[in-house]
């Protein structure tokens, strides 16, 4: 290597290193922790969050607890714990019937619960692995990814399985555009990204890549068509249009990614990582995202959800290290 090389790697890594703090000194500004409210009594991997955004009322899946908490935003503090669960991965309110439905890892049992008195009102088995989420409330539709390869699709009113898209493997999150009859979903075991017509219930087609790789967390952009997904290896960012699967941007984020959001009126990406920190990207043109922001959280602490509606940004933070588990509340600015 000659010394011009040498000079040249260390003037990248002091860009580089220069390019982060600033990232960490003004998304401090973007993003201020409001409270901490503590998981008493959850032990080991948290997994995902709803929320009931009329009373502020947040649903958190315990998975390593077999426990769903009931965490009042308000009033800072879990108020009940739905037990006997068997590994609790994905979590729905659904505010038309004041329900929730926890999708169980363990049995692939779909369990309904009265969201006032918690008392178990209906329950779908799936074969196994049910997980990510989704509800429509103008269908009044519930989307429930499950097994080596399947999204259930429920009706929220009856608690009755109404159809199933098969696939290739296990799904991950997946996004809906009901206008469009389609749902894009990340299928890492198989290394692409799926797209389903809703109507005929298949998949329409595949964007495959080798790398990166590990795609779990995905958003979708309505407006300007795009889909935005979190790979783990390596970690990276990537936009696609989501009509052709064509990649848009690309750039580094936060390690073990598991939640990202597109939050419409800032044109902002939020990004949990159990890496510790959330990363936030801004769209700046039509295929620019600029990293904004690396805010140190936990490690970990990697399942998130943001609501808009209230200006939060929720982050569920596991126990470890001597700190009991922790839903930590972020004002979004």
């Amino acid at each position: 290597m000659t010394m011009s090389h040498y000079r040249l790697i260390l003037l990248f890594a002091a860009m580089g290193c220069f390019n982060s703090c600033q990232a960490q000194e003004s998304g401090q500004q973007l993003l201020t922790l409001q409270k901490e409210i503590v998981l008493s009594n959850v032990k080991g991997r948290i997994d995902h969050i709803d929320i009931n955004i009329k009373d502020q009322i947040a649903y958190v899946a315990a998975l390593g607890n077999n426990t769903l908490e009931i965490v009042d935003l308000k009033n800072g503090k879990v108020t009940r714990s739905i037990t006997g669960l068997d590994e609790p991965q994905g979590v729905a309110y659904i505010s038309k019937h004041q329900e929730i439905l926890v999708a169980n890892g363990g049995t692939g049992e779909c369990g309904f619960y009265n969201a006032l008195t918690l008392k178990k009102t209906g329950s779908i088995k799936l074969p196994d692995d049910a997980d990510d989420v989704r509800y429509d409330a103008e269908t009044d539709k519930i989307y429930v990814g499950y097994g080596s390869g399947g999204i259930a699709i429920i009706d929220a009113a009856s608690r009755k399985q109404v159809g199933n898209i098969v696939l290739p493997a296990h799904p991950e999150s997946f996004q809906i555009d009901i206008k469009a009859n389609k749902l894009w979903v990340n299928l890492p075991g198989s290394g692409m990204i799926g797209v389903a017509d809703i109507k005929q219930l298949k998949l329409i087609a595949k964007w495959s890549k080798l790398l990166p790789r590990a795609n779990f967390p995905m958003a979708y952009d309505e407006v300007q068509h795009r889909i935005i997904v979190g790979y783990r290896v390596p970690a990276k960012l990537i936009v696609c249009d989501s009509e052709t699967g064509k990649e848009l941007f690309s750039g580094p984020m936060v390690g073990d990614v598991d939640d990202l959001y597109w939050d419409a009126k800032s044109k902002q990406v939020y990004i949990s990582g159990g890496g510790g920190a959330v990363d936030i990207f801004k769209q700046m043109s039509d295929t620019d995202y600029k990293q904004i922001a690396h805010i140190k959280t936990r490690s970990g602490a990697r399942t998130s959800l943001l609501v808009p509606e209230l200006g939060l940004f929720l982050i569920a933070a596991r126990e470890s290290g001597g700190e009991k588990a922790t839903l930590l509340v972020y004002q979004t600015k």
